[in-house]
């Protein structure tokens, strides 16, 4: 009998629970249908899975952190499947797919967004057009700016159009993201920067406009940013709609700055350059955090 007791112990030490973090109470609750041995926690009254899923979630938290990865990197909803049916043996359907990355895209902007970074004197700034789903001559203008120093995305604006309104908007977020004005703002020739740059920052702000968007006046980190922009929407035919490409590219615009070096900046991400402090370094910190 003394045995048995000293058995059953070691057993159940290796078992917490997923929800309440007790494993004192963590008993076996008979089987899934697929034979998983399910476990019940009798302090918060839960059954749960012991297969590294997330609360509430039956996948692996690896699994799902794949799929925000691959997605972020331009992988289609099926190429996302195919992998995780490889290495991790899982197929969950596309619907599943899609709520994790709206809901983990989320809660990495909340977290990331007010993050404190140092940034640079000199940004550039950009915009190109993106297509949407709802109508063939649908679109909005997809404005960007970028610190030249840490390659760190500044901020973001989505408009119907592509005035001084817009341009000045984009400014202004630049400026409460960085804590800071530029001294030097390079962009292309449009005529909504002229005013815009000058409407957001005064005199204290030098204005390049480029005449062409060459290596030599930096605007070519824009292009390269706006090249890989246009690969994810490519993927993203089929969601965008003005309801959802916000919280697409917000969290494209995430993984960019926080999880994906950046071989201008040493192999840094553009947030380890900017001397940001982020409690998440990749997606999976994202998935397994409460």
């Amino acid at each position: 009998m003394q045995r048995r007791n000293i058995i059953t112990k070691i057993r159940y030490t290796t078992v917490k629970c997923k929800f309440c973090g007790d494993w004192e109470s963590v008993v076996q609750y008979g089987k899934t249908v697929k034979g998983t041995q399910r476990y019940l926690c009798r302090k918060c009254k839960r059954t749960f899975l012991n297969n590294r899923a997330p609360e509430r979630k039956q996948y692996p938290i690896e699994a799902i952190a794949s799929v925000l990865n691959l997605f972020y990197e331009s992988a289609s909803l099926n190429k996302v499947q195919r992998q995780l049916k490889l290495t991790y043996g899982v197929s969950p359907d596309e619907s599943t797919i899609y709520r994790w990355i709206v809901h983990y895209s989320r809660k990495a902007v909340k977290a990331l967004g007010d993050v404190p970074i140092k940034a640079g004197s000199t940004w550039v700034a950009d915009e190109t057009v993106l297509k949407l789903k709802e109508k063939e001559d649908s679109k909005v203008w997809f404005w960007d700016i970028i610190d030249d120093k840490t390659r760190f995305l500044l901020a973001s604006h989505l408009s119907e159009s592509r005035g001084t309104k817009d341009a000045k908007i984009l400014m202004e977020r630049a400026a409460r993201r960085a804590g800071r004005i530029p001294k030097t703002v390079i962009t292309d020739k449009l005529a909504a920067y002229l005013d815009g740059v000058e409407l957001a920052f005064g005199a204290d702000t030098k204005h390049i406009p480029a005449k062409k968007l060459t290596s030599t006046n930096g605007t070519q980190i824009i292009e390269r940013f706006h090249g890989t922009l246009k690969d994810r929407t490519k993927v993203l035919r089929s969601f965008m709609r003005k309801g959802t490409v916000r919280i697409f590219t917000d969290g494209w615009l995430v993984h960019y700055n926080f999880f994906r070096p950046h071989p201008a900046v040493g192999g840094k991400t553009p947030a380890e350059a900017a001397g940001a402090d982020a409690p998440y370094k990749s997606w999976k910190d994202v998935v397994k955090s409460k």
